[in-house]
């Protein structure tokens, strides 16, 4: 059912070629935003981008590397040339990582983690930021993960990255909030997607575990995360900025 969450609001979508990135794209336009799409694969983005228009929604995609800094400038660039000004940015764009004990990781996985995971969101919010200062303000959520919070079944790395999104979250809402720019984000539980069904495949009584300890007793849908940053994301949260909001079907209260 569409409504007016995000009416009239120009937004930004990293990662926006699968899963979460995608199922925002869905929820943000059904909520009545136009949307800009930033992800690697071409293919994907251009056949959700059709998607998105036959059902008469504003769409359209730019590809982009979002751990190298001009991609990130030249996403934010396309946004403001297609639509005149940037709203909002959901900073989704990111990688998982297997449970590899910390003393036989070798540094490529963790350089790859913490570029895909910490500056695809440094990137980002540098040039989201400044297109919102020439624009009197904005939003942006930063896709962070229960395991920004604590501990999980996961890569060290990948722990640590997430960890590092909910700092650069907090030390932007705080240096720009007298410029009515809020930043916030999402920490979602075990949530449906291509990383999660790979991680879950490779490791046998993994699901099962994960459900035992999530209250709720299940995986997460996509679009249930991308609704909470619809919120986060709308005018309809004001008074909120450098908060991180859990996605995780009670997950953190065990």
């Amino acid at each position: 059912m569409t409504s007016d969450l995000l009416m009239g609001k120009v937004v930004l979508i990293t990662g926006a070629s699968s899963g979460i990135g995608a199922a925002a794209a869905k929820v943000f336009t059904e909520e009545g935003a136009a949307v800009v799409l930033v992800a690697r694969r071409e293919e994907r983005l251009a056949a959700l981008v059709g998607e998105l228009q036959d059902k008469g929604a504003r769409a359209v995609y730019t590809v982009g590397d979002l751990t190298v800094a001009a991609d990130a400038a030249r996403a934010v660039e396309f946004a403001v040339a297609t639509y005149g000004r940037l709203d909002s940015a959901f900073n989704n764009a990111g990688v998982g990582g297997d449970r590899t004990p910390m003393h036989l990781m070798t540094d490529d996985v963790y350089d790859a983690i913490m570029e895909a995971n910490v500056r695809s969101v440094w990137n980002c919010l540098r040039y989201e930021i400044a297109a919102m200062l020439s624009n009197g303000g904005g939003t942006i959520v930063n896709n962070s993960s229960v395991g920004g919070l604590v501990a999980i079944p996961a890569a060290a790395p990948y722990v640590a990255s997430k960890h590092a999104v909910i700092g650069l979250t907090r030390a932007a809402a705080d240096e720009y909030a007298q410029q009515r720019i809020r930043v916030n984000a999402v920490a979602p539980g075990t949530t449906r997607s291509e990383i999660t069904d790979d991680w879950l495949g490779r490791n046998p009584g993994l699901k099962g575990l994960v459900n035992a300890m999530t209250p709720q007793g299940r995986i997460a849908e996509p679009e249930e995360v991308a609704a909470a940053a619809a919120w986060l994301l709308s005018d309809r949260s004001p008074f909120l900025t450098g908060a991180v909001l859990p996605v995780d079907g009670g997950f953190l209260n065990q």
